[in-house]
């Protein structure tokens, strides 16, 4: 329609340049364009200097923890003897790779420290009989569990704790960035449509 302003349309984006080549001097460039790459460096920096901190903090808190949790299960857990009640099932071929790593929950009947018989369910290899004996770990309670944390295992949950921190705070930064770049573009977006609001009427004429 004669006289109508066209829509405003942005210029074409540049390919991505390096972080540094922002800083350079540019009769184009924006004040927040400038912005944009300052803010990018200072979050860089940031994420450079929190992540290692953090990942220490962490992993330092976790490794507390985690030994503390080792000791308090050495001492109130403990391997036994357990005796089969029933029979356990048998789906694995027999000399199966299968048959090495699945067991199946059986109850068992074992003895604790204090001399009282009880029954619990433990995980068991397929195939066992009635009356077969196994080593399990069990509670003060006669409680089949887990064997206590390993030095290895305490170790490995440390460093992943550590990690996941460190991923964090990097992720945070990413985010944070990725923010105020939309936040700039949405006000640069704004400002051109303004001043290509202003400037149209100048490149049009009526026909």
């Amino acid at each position: 329609m004669a006289g109508e302003i066209p829509p405003a349309q942005p210029p074409p984006g540049l390919p991505p340049r390096p972080l540094l080549w922002r800083h350079r001097s540019n009769p184009l460039r924006r004040r927040t364009d400038r912005l944009r790459s300052w803010i990018g460096l200072g979050v860089l920096i940031a994420v450079l200097a929190v992540a290692p901190v953090t990942a220490v903090l962490v992993g330092d808190a976790a490794r507390g923890h985690y030994e503390e949790t080792a000791r308090h299960q050495t001492q109130t857990r403990y391997e036994t003897d357990a005796t089969l009640t029933r029979d356990a099932p048998r789906h694995p071929e027999p000399g199966s790779d299968e048959e090495k790593h699945t067991r199946y929950p059986v109850e068992v009947r074992v003895v604790t420290r204090e001399g009282r018989t009880r029954t619990t369910r433990a995980e068991v290899r397929p195939g066992l009989s009635a009356g077969h004996t196994v080593r399990i770990w069990i509670t003060g309670d006669g409680e089949a569990t887990e064997p206590p944390l390993t030095p290895q295992e305490v170790r490995s949950r440390t460093v992943g704790w550590a990690l996941l921190s460190a991923l964090g705070v990097a992720l945070t930064g990413a985010a944070a960035h990725a923010l105020t770049a939309l936040v700039l573009r949405r006000r640069d977006l704004a400002r051109w449509d303004t001043a290509w609001a202003e400037t149209a009427p100048r490149w049009t004429s009526p026909t």
